[in-house]
């Protein structure tokens, strides 16, 4: 069974799973007020790389993922742009999936949009209001953190540390400076839903509680997320489901920061990096791939160094998909998994142990090397079937390998025919002399089973 690092518990646990065959899955997606960075790239890339691995184990996975559709950020861009925000949302929205589609990323089971369960959240604030872990004030609801047991165990952090080095912000009436808002009252011109508190919408914290359980029902598998949602999201979620007696998520899973020359990334900061401008510059897969490389609760240090040398292995991994391309049909997956179980053996091994992904892009890389040198010695079939092992390991985790090489023009066609009727004739000379010219024409050339084959 695979294990993973629980938050809740800090330490790496083997899943329990409320049912055997089946696992369910919640992670925060995004609020769609501007378009996705690379923070939000790499929490969605971690998290279907650990959903397609489950599915390799053959589970079905049910995989929910939400859209917060309003928001004091929504609506500031709303009132910037002289837009409503339905409409904020809505290209933003429109905007994230397709960057998650340049990625890659598995579409999720469910994609519940807050406006869409402001009863249920409304409901669920009632609740809390009725049993008395929730109280109003002149702008809203709030859930009073005080009479919530083991407030503050997910994050490891103490309730008075977090009362002292608290601020009280907006509202110097609250009971607590922890206390957090649950339904916010609106102000003119806003967008607003009824409830018994009044005209407003809910907190964020909310949102992803009502969704989660009404969508996956108690004691749902796996709640995942960026680290930075520990404090507070993560931690007021399970405050109200713990005031509400439900249980809530068994088990935590986040991962790492994006980081610029050692700093997280941030707008304040000035590092902030948008996909576009990334997917502009590099491959998708070399994202996907630079994330591989990197254990996935560690920093993820984006330069352009960093994103060069992914761009050098993926082309690595590509050369190797182009050699062998060609001998693939011979060879089916159920044929390469029985003949190199060790192999896929050895893969398992690596993920279940907290998703190693840096082994297994190790061990993807040494089979690409033994591959190479078994064709280069003549073996070219034996080559191809090890390296589809890699190439199989590769899909499962999304990242595809492709022939990326250009259509060629008629100039380059002849000089390849030109070229292979030389080496067919043992006329080396002239074959090496049109490679020269092939490579002052900026073709990188390679010698296969089937003949010269060019790429840029």
């Amino acid at each position: 069974m695979i294990k993973l690092f629980d938050t809740a518990k800090n330490e790496i646990a083997e899943l329990k799973l409320r049912n055997p065959k089946e696992i369910s899955m919640y992670v925060c997606g995004p609020t769609v007020y501007g378009p996705p960075h690379l923070g939000h790239g790499r929490f969605a890339i971690s998290f279907d790389i650990l959903r397609r691995y489950l599915q390799y184990l053959r589970y079905k996975v049910i995989y929910v993922s939400n859209i917060t559709d309003i928001d004091d950020k929504i609506i500031q861009r709303a009132n910037q742009e002289n837009k409503l925000t339905s409409e904020i949302s809505a290209t933003y929205e429109d905007k994230w999936y397709e960057d998650m589609g340049k990625l890659n990323i598995l579409k999720p089971t469910y994609s519940p949009h807050a406006t869409e369960y402001i009863p249920e959240m409304v409901e669920l604030i009632r609740k809390l209001v009725d049993t008395g872990y929730a109280y109003e004030l002149e702008d809203g609801v709030y859930l009073e953190v005080a009479k919530i047991q083991n407030y503050g165990a997910l994050s490891k952090q103490d309730l008075s540390a977090l009362k002292s080095g608290a601020r009280v912000g907006i509202n110097e009436n609250k009971r607590s400076p922890l206390d957090f808002t649950l339904w916010k009252l609106s102000k003119p011109m806003e967008p607003a839903w009824p409830s018994p508190f009044g005209m407003g919408r809910p907190g964020w914290h909310t949102e992803c509680v009502a969704m989660s359980l009404q969508l996956l029902g108690e004691g749902f598998d796996i709640h995942g997320g960026a680290q930075d949602l520990i404090f507070p999201h993560h931690e007021n979620e399970i405050a109200q489901a713990t005031a509400l007696s439900q249980q809530f998520a068994s088990h935590w899973v986040h991962c790492g920061f994006v980081t610029i020359s050692g700093e997280k990334m941030g707008k304040s900061l000035g590092n902030y990096t948008t996909l576009d401008e990334l997917l502009n510059a590099h491959d998708a897969r070399s994202f996907r791939l630079l994330i591989l490389q990197s254990h996935y609760r560690s920093p993820l240090e984006i330069t352009k160094d960093t994103l060069e040398t992914a761009d050098s292995a993926l082309n690595r991994l590509d050369s190797a998909y182009r050699r062998f391309f060609e001998t693939f049909d011979d060879i089916d997956d159920i044929t390469s998994k029985n003949k190199f179980t060790e192999d896929f053996k050895e893969f398992e091994a690596a993920m279940n142990n907290d998703l190693d992904t840096p082994k297994v892009m190790s061990q993807i890389f040494n089979l690409v090397g033994k591959s190479n040198a078994l064709a280069d010695h003549g073996d070219i079939k034996g080559g191809a079937e090890l390296f589809k092992v890699a190439a199989i390991i590769c899909d499962h985790l999304g990242l595809n390998l492709k022939d990326t090489s250009e259509a060629l023009d008629s100039k380059t066609v002849d000089l390849i025919a030109k070229r292979d009727a030389a080496r067919i004739n043992k006329d080396f000379k002239t074959a090496d002399e049109i490679r020269e010219r092939l490579t002052e024409l900026g073709w990188t050339v390679e010698d296969t089973a089937s003949g010269t084959r060019v790429h840029r």
